[in-house]
């Protein structure tokens, strides 16, 4: 993995172990945000009359990059309203299978509606509790995190694709926000149907972007209530309207370029170097964080695991770390750490002597 503090300069001053938070603006994105600004303030509506075309080729490089049909992305400002949409879209009753003590932003729309829902418990056994709840208890949907903000335990993604093969009739909705950009994923092959995001963590694309992405079956089963005059007016919208129907304002052409031109960063990087550089950290921090016992029982059991780590400490531990420039978060009953691929063993290895 070639040197990238150039290019995320708050790399050399800190070690930055936080992406879990807040991702990275890299020299790349600020390039592209300071022409954007500049052509909008000496160009005014004449730049904003070629939003449709330069929105439509945000959804292609969207699309390309996590294998889904460009006309079945849908662009929004974050997951949270994506989710909340798509919520107001299903029938009424549906019993939804949540994970208990997921992230709020999944469990709390679904919790406040009036819908049935069960629950399966997060542990070392995650797949296992799913399986067994959606045999006992039948629910029509599975909407849960792929990776777990607080401890970072991780859904088998080949049990998703199982459960959705052996359960075809049941609508699988993943949030994405924890684990986009961290590896090589293909939506079209998963058993997710829905997949989104909010793309300012791991793809470091900064805030106000995110994205849906649907099977094609799925518009045969969410029916959304939101539009507004910006859910017409594309190729898209006119031919199809269920992705206007997550659209129906004007959409930031700043914000979702940003999305568009940190996917071309992570493409010129190469995913494959990402995912390898990724897997290296996570596993050494596995290991060592295991020999020190920093970590819970339900993570040192389990096989897969994200690069998300919560340690435990205290914050007079966390308070230390901060004054040796290294940015965590503190997350539930220790301190989380979190490893993107710009981060090194060198990072890692200073960790580990401030513990």
């Amino acid at each position: 993995m070639k040197n990238l503090k150039k290019e995320f300069p708050v790399t050399s001053q800190y070690i930055h172990l936080n992406t879990a938070g807040s991702g990275l603006m890299s020299e790349t994105v600020l390039d592209f945000r300071q022409e954007h600004d500049l052509d909008y303030l000496i160009q005014g509506s004449i730049l904003k009359d070629k939003q449709g075309a330069f929105l439509a080729k945000v959804r292609e490089t969207v699309g390309h990059f996590f294998h889904c049909e460009s006309e079945n992305v849908a662009l929004v400002p974050n997951f949270s309203l994506g989710l909340n949409i798509l919520l107001e879209g299903l029938p009424e009753k549906s019993k939804i299978l949540l994970l208990k003590d997921d992230y709020p932003s999944i469990n709390w729309p679904v919790t406040s509606r009036d819908f049935e829902v069960v629950f399966a418990d997060i542990d070392a056994n995650l797949e296992d509790n799913i399986l067994q709840q959606v045999e006992n208890e039948k629910p029509d949907v599975l909407c849960l995190s792929l990776v777990q903000y607080i401890n970072g335990i991780m859904i088998d993604l080949n049990f998703i694709k199982e459960l959705k093969a052996k359960f075809p009739q049941l609508l699988i909705i993943a949030d994405g926000t924890q684990f986009c950009g961290v590896s090589d994923f293909n939506f079209a092959t998963s058993g997710i149907d829905v997949l989104g995001a909010s793309a300012y963590k791991w793809l470091n694309a900064g805030y106000g972007n995110g994205f849906f992405l649907f099977k094609e079956s799925v518009k045969d089963l969410v029916k959304p209530r939101s539009i507004g005059f910006n859910s017409w007016g594309t190729k898209y919208k006119e031919e199809q309207s269920f992705i206007g129907k997550f659209e129906p304002g004007h959409l930031d052409t700043l914000a979702f370029g940003t999305l568009s031109v940190a996917i071309g960063l992570i493409k010129s990087v190469g995913i494959q170097n990402i995912e390898t550089q990724v897997k290296h950290l996570k596993s050494k921090a596995k290991e060592e964080f295991s020999a020190r016992d920093l970590l819970q029982s339900q993570v040192k059991n389990r096989t897969i695991h994200s690069s998300i780590f919560n340690i435990t400490g205290d914050e007079k531990l966390f308070n230390k770390l901060r004054e040796h420039k290294i940015i965590c978060s503190k997350r539930g009953a220790g301190i989380r750490i979190s490893f993107h691929y710009f981060n090194t063993e060198d990072d890692f290895n200073a960790l580990l002597k401030i513990i």
